[in-house]
């Protein structure tokens, strides 16, 4: 479980870490250097989960690499499937990570939404509904492996 009390924006007990995979943990098909080590730490406080919709093919393959189950998504519906994931899982206790727009649904509704801004970059629905943006997924990841950066970005 991961905690912290942040002033203005209360206190998170997350349990849950739901990632979009392409354009959020990859760039052009290959993930990103560091983040399978960070999602390794992120393992041993939250139960991570991987959804994609396998644009290129290779999010099994991907998802293998990690270690991490796949939860596949419709070919249709996909922004809507994502925020059922985090409703399943119970939102409170949900981070969500992502960069598209079909991921704005689930950051809005997670406890906590990071957005992200990779190569293949960000859709603005994705930045609006999220709590907090970051221009690099391992910086979204440290965000939650070093607590007090949370606090400094999201405290009012």
């Amino acid at each position: 479980m991961l905690r912290a009390d942040i002033p203005g924006f209360g206190a998170l007990e997350l349990t849950h870490l739901v990632l979009d995979l392409n354009g959020t943990l990859t760039v052009d098909g290959e993930l990103v250097p560091g983040v399978a080590a960070r999602l390794e730490a992120l393992g041993r406080r939250l139960s991570i989960h991987l959804v994609s919709a396998d644009t290129r093919g290779d999010a099994a393959r991907l998802a293998a690499g990690l270690g991490l189950a796949l939860e596949p998504l419709p070919a249709t519906g996909q922004a809507e499937a994502k925020a059922g994931l985090v409703r399943a899982l119970g939102p409170r206790g949900c981070v969500a990570v992502g960069n598209g727009r079909v991921d704005a649904p689930m950051l809005a509704l997670a406890r906590l939404g990071i957005a992200v801004i990779l190569a293949e970059g960000a859709a603005g629905a994705a930045l609006l509904a999220a709590d907090a943006v970051c221009t690099d997924i391992r910086d979204a990841l440290d965000l939650l492996l070093v607590p007090e950066r949370l606090t400094a970005t999201l405290r009012s």
